[in-house]
C-alpha cells in the first residue's frame, strides 16, 4: 500500500513537470550574413599586406621603439589584459557550478526548553543511558561532510560554461584589437610630428627669405624706388610667418606629448630622424582579398564570438523552463558531549535526498529572460554583419586614398616647383621695378602655401598606409 502510495506521489510529479515544461516559447535564430564582395573595387591583389609583422612592415628604427615601448607601457592595454583575466575567471565560476560541490562543516550549541512543552518533558523523561539523564540545558556538537550536485541534464550548465570560454576568446580578440589600433595611432601621430617638424624648418627658412627681401625693400625705399607701404606690408608678412613658427611649435609639443601618453610615461623629447620624411614612401601595399577579413580583422572576430556566446545563451534560458534534478547528502557525528561523537553508529548521522523542481505558474522572469537572450542573439548578429561591412568600406576607403593621393601629391609637387620658381621671377622684376610689391607677396604667400600643402600631401599619404594596414587588420600578430 505505501509503495502504491509512492509510485502515485511520484507520478503526479512528473505529470506537474511535465506540464511546467511543454508550454516552452520557441524562438527563430537569426543566422548572420557574412558574405563580402569577391574583391575590392578593381583590385586584383592576392597578398596581404595586413598579414606582415609591423616590425616588417615600419622600417624606421625610431618609430619601432616607439611601438615596442607602448605594447608594453600603454595603460589601455594593460587594462584590457586584465578584462581577459577575468573572463578566464568567469570560466572558472561557470565550470565549478556543474561540478560537485563538497564541504566540510563543524558546529557547537547550547540548547534550553520549557520543562512544560512536549520536547521539554520528553527530555525530563529519557535517560541518555542507564541512570544518567538528559542534561539540561543540553550541549550539541557536530561534525561533518555535505555534498550537493545540479545534475545538468538539459545541458544548462555547460552551455553556460561554452558561452563564459567564447567570450573570454572575445577578449583575446579584443585585445588583438586595441593593439591594431594603438599601433597604428602612434604610427599616424609619429608621421604628423614628422611633417610638423618640415613646416617648421620651411616656415624658419621662409622667415629668412622673408627677412631678406624686407632688406631690400627698405634699401629700395632709400632710394626712392619704393615706399614705406611696401615696407610696411613687407614686415607684417615677417610677423605673420614668424608668429606661425610659434603655432607649429605648440603643435609639435602636443604631439609628443600625445604619443608620450600613449606610451605610458611622462612628457620627453620624442627621437626621430626628421630628414627621411621627404624620402617615405609607400612601397607595395596589398589588400589581399575581402574574405581574408574574416580571418585578420580582431573586430570581426571578437563580434563573432560574441554571436557564439550569445547563441549559447539562448539555450542556457530555454533550459530553465524545464525541470532541473538536484542530490543532496551528508554524512557526520553529532552528539551533546565531545567525548561521545566518536562513539558509533550511536553518534553516527547521514543523509541523502534528490529534489526535481520545474516552474509552473508565473515563469515571467524566466520567460523574460529567455526573450532578452533571444533580442541580444539577434543585436549580436546585426553587430557581426555591421563589422564586417566597416572593414569592407575602411579597406576600400583607404585603396581609394592611397589612389587619389598620390596623384595629389605629384601635382602638389609641380605646383610648388612653379610657385618656387615664380618667387624668384617676382624677386627680380620687383628689382628692375617692373613688377609691384604686391605681387612679390601674394607669390611669397602662395608659395608658402603650397609647400605646406605638400608636406600635408606627404603625411596623408603615410596615414593612409597605417591606417590601410590597420583596416587590413595588420598588427596584431
Amino acid at each position: 500500500m505505501l509503495n502504491k502510495k509512492i509510485y502515485l506521489y511520484v507520478g503526479i510529479a512528473f505529470i506537474l513537470l511535465n506540464l511546467a515544461s511543454c508550454k516552452t516559447p520557441e524562438m527563430v535564430e537569426k543566422i548572420a550574413n557574412a558574405n563580402v564582395p569577391e574583391q575590392y573595387n578593381s583590385s586584383q591583389d592576392t597578398i596581404n599586406s595586413g598579414k606582415m609583422k609591423w616590425e616588417d612592415y615600419f622600417a624606421d628604427p625610431y618609430l619601432k621603439s616607439l611601438i615596442d615601448t607602448a605594447l608594453k607601457n600603454n595603460q589601455e592595454l594593460n587594462i584590457t589584459l586584465q578584462e581577459i583575466e577575468i573572463a578566464r575567471n568567469e570560466i572558472r565560476v561557470r565550470k565549478g557550478e556543474y561540478l560537485p560541490f563538497l564541504g566540510i562543516k563543524g558546529s557547537a550549541g547550547l540548547d534550553k526548553v520549557g520543562r512544560y512543552t512536549s520536547k521539554g518533558a520528553n527530555d525530563a523523561t529519557t535517560d541518555i543511558k542507564p541512570d544518567t539523564e538528559m542534561p539540561e540545558p543540553l550541549p550539541d556538537y557536530m561534525i561533518g561532510a555535505y555534498a550537493s550536485w545540479e545534475v545538468d541534464i538539459w545541458g544548462k550548465l555547460h552551455n553556460a560554461k561554452k558561452s563564459a570560454v567564447s567570450r573570454y576568446l572575445a577578449t583575446v580578440e579584443g585585445k588583438n584589437f586595441v593593439i591594431t589600433n594603438l599601433i597604428a595611432e602612434i604610427a599616424n601621430s609619429y608621421y604628423e610630428l614628422l611633417a610638423l617638424d618640415n613646416q617648421l624648418n620651411l616656415v624658419k627658412q621662409n622667415i629668412d627669405i622673408q627677412n631678406n627681401a624686407l632688406k631690400i625693400v627698405k634699401l629700395l625705399k632709400e632710394s626712392a624706388r619704393s615706399n614705406e607701404l611696401a615696407v610696411k606690408r613687407f614686415e607684417a608678412q615677417v610677423l605673420n610667418t614668424q608668429s606661425l613658427q610659434f603655432t607649429i611649435e605648440q603643435r609639435i609639443v602636443e604631439t609628443e606629448n600625445k604619443i608620450n601618453f600613449l606610451l605610458g610615461r611622462y612628457p620627453q623629447p620624442i627621437e626621430r630622424d626628421v630628414t627621411i620624411f621627404n624620402n617615405l614612401s609607400l612601397e607595395n601595399i596589398s589588400a589581399g582579398l575581402p574574405s581574408e577579413l574574416l580571418a585578420n580583422r580582431p573586430d570581426i572576430k571578437q563580434a563573432e564570438l560574441d554571436l557564439a556566446a550569445a547563441k549559447l545563451d539562448i539555450k542556457v534560458a530555454k533550459a530553465r523552463f524545464y525541470p532541473s534534478l538536484g542530490i543532496s547528502a551528508g554524512i557526520g557525528f553529532q552528539a551533546f558531549n565531545p567525548s561521545y561523537l566518536i562513539k558509533t553508529p550511536q553518534s553516527l548521522l547521514y543523509s541523502i535526498a534528490g529534489d526535481l523542481v520545474a516552474p509552473l505558474i508565473n515563469r515571467n522572469a524566466i520567460k523574460a529572460t529567455y526573450y532578452n537572450a533571444n533580442a541580444k542573439q539577434i543585436q549580436a548578429v546585426y553587430n557581426y554583419e555591421r563589422t564586417i561591412l566597416n572593414a569592407y568600406v575602411e579597406v576600400a576607403n583607404q585603396l581609394s586614398m592611397i589612389k587619389n593621393m598620390s596623384k595629389t601629391y605629384d601635382f602638389k609637387s609641380k605646383q610648388v616647383d612653379a610657385l618656387n620658381t615664380s618667387v624668384i621671377i617676382s624677386n627680380d622684376l620687383f628689382r628692375s621695378a617692373r613688377a609691384d610689391y604686391m605681387e612679390v607677396l601674394l607669390t611669397q604667400r602662395d608659395a608658402l602655401e603650397s609647400e605646406f600643402d605638400l608636406i600635408e600631401a606627404k603625411m596623408k599619404l603615410m596615414n593612409a598606409k597605417v591606417n590601410i594596414y590597420k583596416a587590413l587588420g595588420g598588427g596584431w600578430n
